[in-house]
């Protein structure tokens, strides 16, 4: 009898601390660890919600591209462009630079034609009048501005903004923020396209307005 009692007294000593060290170790677990609905086949389906590309607020219909464009902030971050989930320029790519950002895109097939930054502050203008010049027919075009885009714009590119689409062209100036999507010979004035004008007053960052995000669906074959 004394035996078994032992015995009995010492199963018990045994499920207490093991009782004890249980809670313990379980107090110390977070929920994120613990998921007693999975475990039960309880747990609701997961919701997963498509990504889009460029990574808009909604998919694009079929037969449309979609694309993003973000100017730069101030004279510290350089401007961005997305293009059929594909980022065109960007300062992790190390491709932009200050002044104007313009990227060329096939209108029909959406691949890249061309890209070049062009320094609108001590650059030479000749330079993005040339680049504009030779655009070709169908061509998508996408502009971002990145500190200064407007210092040395003469009569002749902001006429051929115009005629890309763009309704600010003719008023960009020193640092103002402009992002625009246009293309050859459009015929009427671009949806895409948005302008901040430079003001003391107003300015986000000192010296600078803030930056501008522009994301939209360019159908194919409609330029």
């Amino acid at each position: 009898m004394r035996v078994s009692g032992l015995l009995r007294l010492l199963s018990l000593i045994a499920t207490l601390v093991a009782t004890w060290l249980f809670l313990r170790s379980s107090g110390s677990l977070s929920v994120k660890t613990i998921r007693l609905p999975r475990w039960l086949g309880l747990a609701p389906k997961e919701i997963r919600v498509p990504k889009t590309k460029c990574g808009l607020s909604k998919p694009c219909p079929a037969n449309f591209f979609a694309f993003k464009i973000c100017s730069g902030a101030a004279n510290v971050v350089g401007p961005s462009m997305c293009f059929e989930n594909q980022i065109l320029m960007s300062p992790v790519k190390n491709n932009v630079g200050r002044g104007l950002n313009i990227a060329l895109v096939n209108g029909t097939t959406g691949q890249m034609v061309r890209m070049s930054s062009f320094d609108m502050y001590s650059g030479d203008p000749s330079l993005l009048l040339k680049f504009l010049t030779e655009i070709s027919e169908g061509t998508l075009v996408l502009a971002a501005s990145y500190d200064d885009p407007g210092t040395k714009m003469t009569d002749d590119i902001r006429k051929l903004f115009s005629s890309l689409g763009s309704s600010y062209a003719q008023q960009l100036g020193f640092r103002d923020s402009w992002v625009f999507l246009g293309a050859k010979d459009l015929r009427n004035k671009s949806p895409f396209e948005q302008f901040l004008k430079s003001n003391p007053e107003t300015n986000k960052y000192e010296g600078w307005p803030e930056l501008l995000e522009l994301e939209g669906c360019v159908p194919q074959k409609t330029f």
